[in-house]
């Protein structure tokens, strides 16, 4: 089982080793979180040894435009759990035109524009917002399955903060370290939801998640006039803190912000997707990510201030949507 999970030292040859050496005939591009190793497992459900990279949102558009130059074959290319970037439809249809059949499976928000300008280039793209992208797939590759349906409420309930399947908290902390998420998937596509590695893992991460959280909070910085907008560092666990920042700072929108400049974005009003896409990136209405372009003094700013310009441009743009 091939399997991919693209990171700072991942190269351009790894990728191309992975999808030219596949022995079936598909390839899964998914996310790098727990709706994504639902996704996988899924996939692996339905057919067996498969080829997955796992990407970040910021990085998927790149790797897809490298696949694209790969020969298809007429083998599948199976996207997951990534929403539409700008111009991607020039990369679908590419990939397209060197023998790839699509299948784009997502529950991102797409304006008909988008939809309609990657819909031709592919064998099949399915958008449902009002489920996980996990959910997608088992009722596209697997209807009807017992055990792929107890996969897919597991996840949506981590992925849509539904908050009624306390295991689901587990598996969502667990696999914030990206080293677990084969793990994860493997587990979950044998239709297991838990055993005594996973538990560990969640003892130790509930260990330290209290410190990191209670730090992000003494260092938020509050911004906004039409909005209360938290910004705080990221010490781990972006999806907690940003709740436990609304509950103890009574926010309307919180940004938790990696040394690197990326950011996850968490809001009350339904904005956090059209905020994001301002910043290269995208997601729900109440739940996105992007990209801050930190150069050597916003790097600087951010360490030592734990504010820096682009948390003024981003309630900036808050304020006007």
């Amino acid at each position: 089982m091939v399997s991919v999970i693209d990171g700072r030292k991942t190269t351009d040859e790894d990728l191309t080793g992975a999808v030219t050496g596949r022995k079936a005939g598909i390839v899964h591009l998914t996310h790098n979180d727990l709706d994504a190793a639902g996704a996988d497992a899924i996939h692996r459900m339905k057919y067996g040894t498969i080829t997955t990279i796992f990407s970040s949102v910021g990085r998927y558009s790149a790797i897809f435009a490298l696949i694209a130059t790969l020969p298809g074959k007429g083998d599948i290319l199976s996207i997951s759990d990534l929403g539409y970037q700008s111009a991607i439809e020039e990369t679908v249809k590419a990939a397209a035109e060197n023998g790839w059949r699509i299948e784009w499976r997502d529950h991102h928000r797409w304006t008909d524009a988008e939809a309609d300008g990657v819909r031709p280039h592919c064998a099949l793209l399915h958008i449902d917002t009002s489920v996980c992208a996990t959910a997608v797939a088992a009722r596209d590759l697997m209807p009807g399955d017992a055990k792929a349906e107890k996969v897919a409420r597991l996840v949506c309930d981590y992925d849509l903060w539904k908050k009624e399947d306390p295991q689901a908290d587990v598996l969502g902390q667990v696999t914030q370290r990206r080293q677990h998420l084969t793990y994860v998937r493997n587990l979950l596509a044998q239709g297991k939801v838990t055993d005594r590695r996973v538990e560990g893992i969640y003892a130790e991460i509930r260990a330290g998640m209290d410190a990191d959280i209670g730090a992000s909070i003494r260092q938020a910085k509050i911004y906004g006039k039409k909005y209360r907008i938290a910004f705080a560092p990221l010490h781990g666990y972006p999806s907690e803190t940003a709740h436990a920042i609304r509950d103890a700072m009574k926010t309307d929108i919180e940004v938790i912000v990696s040394g690197n400049g990326r950011f996850s974005i968490r809001s009350v009003p339904p904005v956090s997707h059209l905020i994001a896409r301002h910043y290269g990136g995208g997601g729900h209405p109440n739940a996105a990510g992007g990209t801050f372009s930190f150069n050597l003094i916003d790097r600087f700013l951010f360490w030592l201030l734990k504010r820096n310009r682009h948390f003024n441009d981003l309630a900036r743009i808050a304020e006007t949507i």
